[in-house]
């Protein structure tokens, strides 16, 4: 036998009505899709706006887009070793407590053309897009170049606010990549001396790292930035990574003797 209440429900479902369960039923499951739903456009919202960040990142870098691991040849024992720190250098800043504990440098020295600059990219990539790392990639000779402009009073380029700016940006970024330290020099002069090891010294208390790029080995940088440059790389907590295989880079005639084989070039035989 139906209660009044059933009958009640009965009558009203026969009206077109629904009952205040059923009402209460219907708003709680319709609350549970509105909340599903703005909780993705929340989530996309915030993967759109990291992927801005990144996208921002990488472009004041100033990186090669191409220096990525997965365009590496690992095709010597150095370079796969060099790899293998770079990762162990990544995966460490997923340690808050790594990231907190002082200022690391990968010193990245020896041959021309053997990856240093490419790996040294593969990794400033990786910390772009896993942790938002603030990367800027510089070739010290231009710095030192811009330095020397800037104190052209008489020029009307602006340099020397220029110049100042990326001071600045050189100090507060992440992660600073100096790319041909010293190259084709036995020793910078000692204003030079003084600047570089200031601003090693200034990132090192913000607990900033670095990677340093050079062609000497370690003898031979020692003697180039100076002593007082140089004690201020020994303050990081660094990494020393050697490269000394042959350099990978195309010769002047491996570029000749493509040219032959494409062209069809045939060069007279001596008489």
């Amino acid at each position: 036998m139906q209660s009044l209440k059933d009958k009640i429900e009965q009558f009203g479902r026969t009206l077109g009505k629904t009952s205040r369960v059923e009402q209460a039923k219907d708003y709680a499951q319709l609350r549970k899709e509105y909340e599903h739903q703005a909780n993705q456009e929340v989530r996309q919202l915030q993967l759109d706006a990291k992927r801005k960040r990144i996208e921002q990142i990488h472009g004041r870098s100033d990186l090669n887009p191409k220096w990525t691991f997965s365009n590496l040849i690992q095709d010597s024992p150095d370079v796969t070793e060099a790899v293998s720190i770079a990762q162990s250098f990544i995966a460490a800043h997923s340690d808050p407590s790594w990231r907190a504990s002082g200022s690391h440098m990968m010193l990245f020295y020896g041959d021309y053309g053997r990856g240093k600059s490419h790996i040294a990219g593969a990794i400033a990539h990786e910390l772009i897009d896993r942790y938002e790392i603030s990367v800027l990639y510089r070739q010290l000779t231009s710095l030192l170049e811009m330095r020397y402009f800037s104190y052209d009073y008489s020029a009307k380029d602006d340099i020397g606010q220029k110049f100042r700016e990326i001071t600045q940006e050189l100090m507060t970024v992440d992660l600073l990549i100096l790319d041909e330290v010293c190259v084709n020099e036995t020793m910078l002069k000692k204003s030079t001396q003084s600047w570089l090891g200031t601003l090693l010294r200034q990132r090192y208390s913000q607990n900033k790292n670095c990677i340093l790029i050079t062609n000497h080995d370690l003898a031979g940088l020692e003697q180039a930035v100076g002593p007082y440059c140089f004690e201020s790389i020994k303050e990081y907590d660094t990494y020393k990574v050697r490269f000394n295989g042959p350099s990978r880079r195309k010769t002047v005639e491996d570029d000749f003797t493509t040219t032959k084989k494409t062209s069809g070039y045939v060069p007279n035989q001596v008489r």
